[in-house]
């Protein structure tokens, strides 16, 4: 597909399907999706790792190489800054300056980002045999989504909720890999649905 429109996908283990099959995770599908629709797009280069905060993700794109620019960037992150207990101002901060840089690495294009919301890992099994306080864990989530909400309609980037997906039926083992805590290919073809509109949209845009 040399004509094919690239495509990056930054974030963290739901952005990397940690437990599912490699063509499993969500940026994957979403490829393939709109191949379906006729919008050609290759599969995604992913910079994700299982556990990574913003911050992290941010030094790994500065030890990355020269990344050059794509037709189209996702962003997913901050899971991880919620579960080691980071205040969501910093959360805030940090996810803007990713922002930006995804936009910059968009060509310079906002309309060519996309960003899903956090799911709530509180909802499963995993988080359940934790002993924390899952309603603390959607509430903190909350303020954490609606933060990068914010972020999004003040530079003009896409936003799309799967957070409440996560939230039904998410604890449903059809719907988590073996781990219980990280989602399933069923459940990563639901943010999939969910998010393709958006993306054509923004790729329709020439």
């Amino acid at each position: 597909m040399g004509s094919a429109l690239s495509y990056l996908a930054l974030g963290d283990s739901y952005t990397i399907g940690e437990g599912v099959e490699e063509h499993g995770g969500w940026p994957m599908q979403l490829a393939r999706g709109l191949r379906d629709a006729g919008i050609a797009i290759a599969d995604p280069r992913i910079i994700a790792t299982t556990g990574w905060t913003t911050d992290e993700l941010a030094a790994a794109m500065d030890a990355a190489e020269r990344l050059g620019d794509w037709d189209f960037v996702s962003l997913l992150i901050g899971v991880n800054n919620q579960y080691r207990g980071r205040v969501v101002d910093d959360y805030a901060g940090e996810f803007t300056r990713l922002l930006q840089r995804a936009i910059a690495l968009a060509h310079g294009r906002a309309d060519r980002v996309l960003v899903l919301s956090i799911p709530d890992w509180g909802v499963t099994p995993f988080a359940r045999a934790s002993g924390r306080n899952l309603q603390r864990i959607a509430d903190e989530l909350d303020a954490y989504n609606a933060a990068a909400r914010e972020a999004c309609a003040a530079h003009g980037v896409a936003f799309v909720d799967i957070t409440g997906i996560s939230r039904d039926g998410g604890d449903a083992a059809d719907m988590l890999a073996e781990d219980g805590l990280h989602p399933s290919a069923l459940m990563y073809a639901r943010w999939t649905e969910s998010a393709q509109p958006s993306a054509m949209a923004l790729l329709s845009n020439t």
